[in-house]
């Protein structure tokens, strides 16, 4: 097998094991309408602030999702260029549009926000 393909499929590969978390699904779900800091995402599907982080590592490591920084803030949103698959199996997750709104009845939720 030529390398390039080898080190494709290994990348592929990686991305599925990425995807067969619920809870990595739902939150490229939710940062693939909105960008999102880390007390959002706590907040929205009521995992603890560690768990998250895990998540949005892997996440990150698979390059499914980028940070910006902001102060003490980081922010996570989808990372555009990830592959068309990716595109095609967001398409295809429940609607997390409602989720998104209960984001203002987070305590605090402004100071987050700049």
């Amino acid at each position: 097998m030529h390398p390039q393909y080898r080190s494709d499929l290994l990348k592929i590969a990686d991305i599925f094991k990425v995807l067969g978390d619920p809870n990595r699904l739902h939150i490229l779900a939710l940062v693939s309408h909105q960008e999102l800091c880390v007390c959002e995402i706590t907040s929205i599907l009521n995992i603890s602030q560690s768990n998250a982080s895990q998540h949005l590592a892997r996440l990150r490591s698979a390059d499914l999702v980028r940070e910006r920084r902001n102060a003490q803030w980081i922010y996570y949103s989808l990372n555009p260029e990830a592959f068309p698959l990716i595109r095609e199996i967001l398409g295809s997750l429940p609607d997390v549009s409602g989720e998104l709104k209960k984001i203002e009845d987070i305590p605090d939720h402004k100071n987050c926000r700049i």
